[in-house]
C-alpha cells in the first residue's frame, strides 16, 4: 500500500490594497522588466520593505561609495592637519631658537666665502 506524500503549501492570506495610478504604472513597468507576475512583484516588494524596516538589507553600492568618499576626505584632512601641525611646530621652534640666539643666521662673518683653495683641501687632505 503506497502512501501519497502530502506537503502542505504555506498558508496564504488574501489582502486587498489600493494603489495610486502612478504606483500601478511603476509596478507594471518593473514587473515586466523582471519577468514576474504582478502578485509576485508586490509580494517581493512588501517582503523587501519589511526586511528594510527590520534592518536586514544589503547596503547599496552607492552608499558604500559615498562612505568611502567621506573616509578618503577624512584621511586627506588628517594628513593635511598633520602637515600643518608640523609646519607650525617647526616655525615656533625656529622663533624660540632666534630668541635664544641659537641661529646660524646670527653667526659672526668675516665677509669671505669659505671655498677650498687647493686641490688637497678639496680632497680633504
Amino acid at each position: 500500500m503506497a502512501v501519497a506524500a502530502t506537503t502542505k503549501a504555506p498558508e496564504r492570506i488574501r489582502k486587498w490594497m489600493r494603489l495610486h495610478a502612478d504606483t500601478v504604472k511603476n509596478v507594471e513597468y518593473w514587473r515586466n522588466k523582471r519577468e514576474m507576475t504582478e502578485q509576485e512583484y508586490l509580494e517581493l516588494a512588501v517582503e523587501e520593505k519589511i526586511a528594510r524596516e527590520n534592518g536586514d538589507f544589503d547596503v547599496p553600492d552607492l552608499l558604500v561609495q559615498r562612505q568611502n568618499q567621506i573616509l578618503d576626505a577624512l584621511l586627506a584632512f588628517a594628513t593635511s592637519n598633520a602637515n600643518l601641525e608640523r609646519v607650525v611646530v617647526s616655525g615656533f621652534d625656529s622663533l624660540l631658537g632666534l630668541t635664544r640666539g641659537d641661529s646660524y643666521l646670527t653667526d659672526a662673518e668675516d665677509g669671505e666665502l669659505s671655498f677650498a683653495d687647493t686641490a688637497s683641501q678639496v680632497a680633504g687632505g
